[in-house]
């Protein structure tokens, strides 16, 4: 683990309003065909709809009367879904296994537009699939099906040939690390370093069980639990968030580490800037209806959060595509933000559009 205690420098509040609104709001209108990979594990995320209005005979638990069954695209194929959405050209790098779960996963990707020639097949894995039972909006239980043991070396091999030869033609690369067995310490080494040899910008989200990987990654994004488990302590406050993250700046070798810290906001430390910037959290009232598809009402100060199912990659996708269009990463991270705030108030995985996303801008600034 790491332990480097380091001392700490006055943090200063950045809110998003420092930055003009025409500025972010040119930077999302530059989200549309930049060119983008994803590096990671691939997931189905399925829903089963229903209502439940009483307890079974058999245990103390709900009976649910199912309604319908949808499916969307999860873990790393969630990242590829936002920078889609957002107008990004995406072009998938991942694992499935040869079953029904993995052909409904590159139907996902199809129609999405995400291109699915760097996904390769193992008839030795099984798809990773998380179910989530829905019952009048309340999540009753999920059950994983997935197999976490890394992929064999030649087909590692094969995974880092076709990433290879993407890497020429991206504006960035995205690394969705779930610790589902794609991405190697060696898969992750070789691709960071094609992708540092030719100036590629490469994002990671990490996961705590591969300590010593992502070396030379551009920036390293991480929740405060996670921060906390790498440096061995609680980030109570901004003090202990800036430490953690000046020790995984140089722990990782990255120009930059974002923290998301749920209701607070994220904090940006970067190398070579003195104060760290924290950005608080956004303000929305929601009201809900299915995957994806809330009411937004405006004028209020107060936000209803329903579920934070891929808040963590939504972030991790406007930070990239804000860096793959030129823009600072404080500047990327702010927006990042604003747009977690938009999709936490979606029920289930979910992605939103550049329309929601300049429209959230526009109330906030």
């Amino acid at each position: 683990m790491l332990r480097e205690e380091i001392p700490s420098q006055s943090s200063e509040l950045c809110p998003i309003m420092k930055t003009s609104a025409g500025k972010l709001e040119r930077l999302v209108r530059a989200f549309r065909g930049r060119r983008m990979g994803v590096l990671g594990d691939f997931m189905l995320d399925r829903y089963v709809w229903g209502s439940a209005t009483r307890l079974s005979p058999e245990a103390a638990v709900p009976v649910v009367d199912f309604v319908s069954e949808s499916q969307v695209l999860g873990g790393a194929g969630n990242v590829a879904a936002n920078l889609a959405a957002l107008g990004a050209k995406v072009e998938a790098f991942g694992v499935t296994g040869e079953d029904d779960a993995g052909l409904a996963l590159k139907r996902c990707l199809a129609a999405q537009g995400i291109g699915a020639k760097g996904m390769l097949e193992d008839a030795s894995r099984m798809t990773t699939v998380k179910t989530r039972v829905i019952a009048r909006h309340q999540q009753v239980v999920r059950v994983d099906r997935e197999r976490r043991g890394p992929v064999d070396s030649a087909l590692e091999e094969k995974l880092i040939r076709r990433v290879k030869a993407a890497i020429q033609h991206l504006d960035a690369l995205v690394i969705s690390d779930y610790d589902k067995g794609v991405v190697t310490d060696v898969v992750a080494e070789r691709v960071l370093g094609e992708a540092q040899r030719r100036g590629l910008p490469a994002l990671v989200k990490p996961k705590t069980s591969r300590l010593f990987g992502y070396q030379g990654a551009t920036a390293i994004v991480c929740n405060s639990k996670e921060a906390g488990f790498f440096v061995t302590r609680s980030l109570a406050d901004d003090i202990a968030v800036e430490q953690a993250g000046r020790s995984l700046l140089a722990h990782f070798g990255c120009a930059a580490v974002l923290i998301t810290r749920g209701e607070h906001g994220l904090s940006v430390i970067e190398e070579g800037v003195a104060k760290p910037v924290h950005v608080p959290a956004t303000s929305f009232e929601i009201s809900y209806a299915r995957v994806g598809l809330p009411g937004v009402e405006r004028g209020t100060a107060a936000r209803q959060v329903f579920d934070v199912t891929g808040a963590g990659d939504t972030v991790l996708s406007v930070l990239a595509l804000g860096v793959a269009s030129g823009a600072a990463v404080q500047d990327a991270a702010r927006l990042a933000n604003l747009a977690a705030g938009v999709v936490v108030g979606k029920l289930g995985t979910a992605t939103l559009s550049p329309a929601e996303l300049s429209a959230a801008l526009r109330e906030l600034v």
